[in-house]
């Protein structure tokens, strides 16, 4: 485990006294009073952290000091031996919190996401599939408290469907959902199948961090956009406008379209919000590619071709491959409930290979 320099931890402090100065000289209200309340948000528990352990040092210090001294009689080194033994052991622990706390952050991690959702190999079943997933994710978000928005949801006949999209919003919602991307598989009987035959099929998830603004620059000119008249499943006409939008990003291909609302301006404003998104991601994927390539233990590259995870039905179990952790809790897994379990094993051990990659640098 790597130390934090003393000199790292004053400056943090520093930092956080700063902050404090200035909200309370300055006018609540302006993106500069928002800015700095959201980093001091996020710096308090951090500072909190330093200062007990700074604590827990000194009580090692002390509890050495105590252990040194020859006069102590046997009953006294029994006691200065346990403090020391407790006290190095809640350094440790605060020395890991405070690194992780410091570890360099995703800039999108505390970014709303936008999920989409699409049916794999498999047919039917594929479809099926998909719809569990995307209401695992719903069931999931509203069990932490975040908002979850469906953008489309293009049905299939039977109770599938072929794709679907959805805001998520809340606080660190990319941080957790961002390990989602790939493609999951799923091995299970389906309701048609009469000879109890286990059929595999496949779904794929992406997971983009909303785009800002500022974050991709757009011009008009890069932009074709398409209109018109939606259709449900099987190709029968939905509405009678032209109010379904497809827009074409030319320079790179990429293509978005949206049907579901009847309004032609709402379609349009959902398109380019996932337009946006993607195209922020694929900036993203360029600039970290090499830093990707050093760390080769990274949990997950967000490729949607990459199957991380297996849901097998007939063994009740969930398996995530990246770092092989199974949970026998497939329903309650499916329900939103247990997904965490495998999510914050994926985020503890991200946090562990970034860890070992500084330690690594440092050495």
């Amino acid at each position: 485990m790597a130390v934090v320099p003393d000199d790292k931890l004053e400056a943090v402090v520093a930092r956080l006294r700063t902050i404090e100065l200035q909200l309370t000289t300055q006018a609540g209200g302006g993106p500069e009073y928002v800015k700095l309340t959201k980093e001091y948000a996020e710096l308090g528990p951090v500072v909190a952290a330093i200062e007990a352990l700074r604590k827990a040092r000194a009580d090692v210090a002390g509890a050495e000091e105590l252990m040194a001294d020859a006069s102590l009689d046997a009953e006294m080194k029994a006691m200065a031996e346990t403090e020391l033994y407790e006290s190095r052991a809640k350094r440790e622990q605060l020395e890991k919190k405070v690194t992780v706390a410091l570890l360099p952050k995703d800039e999108a991690d505390e970014r709303n996401a936008i999920l989409e959702v699409r049916a794999g190999t498999g047919g039917d079943e594929a479809g099926l599939f998909a719809a569990d997933l995307f209401r695992m994710y719903e069931r999931y978000a509203q069990l932490r408290g975040w908002r979850f928005e469906a953008l489309s949801y293009e049905a299939k006949d039977g109770g599938g469907i072929k794709e679907g999209q959805a805001m998520i919003s809340g606080f660190g919602v990319f941080a957790r959902m961002k390990f989602e991307s790939g493609v999951h598989r799923v091995q299970r009987v389906p309701a048609t199948e009469s000879q109890g035959r286990i059929h595999t099929s496949t779904a794929t998830v992406a997971v983009l961090p909303e785009a800002q603004e500022v974050d991709v620059q757009v011009s008009d000119k890069d932009l074709r956009i398409d209109v018109y008249r939606s259709s449900g499943p099987g190709g029968q006409s939905v509405n009678t406008t032209d109010s379904a939008v497809r827009i074409t990003h030319l320079p790179t291909g990429i293509q978005v379209a949206m049907q579901d609302e009847k309004s032609q301006h709402k379609n349009r404003a959902k398109a380019m919000k996932i337009l946006l998104s993607r195209l922020y991601e694929a900036k993203r994927a360029e600039q970290d590619a090499a830093r990707a390539a050093q760390r080769k233990g990274q949990v997950g590259t967000g490729d949607r071709s990459e199957r991380i995870r297996t849901y097998n039905f007939p063994q009740g179990r969930v398996t995530d491959h990246r770092i092989n952790v199974t949970v026998h809790q497939i329903e309650k897994v499916m329900a939103g409930d247990s997904l965490d379990e495998i999510i914050q094993e994926l985020v503890t051990n991200d946090e562990a290979e970034r860890l070992a990659s500084m330690e690594g640098k440092a050495a």
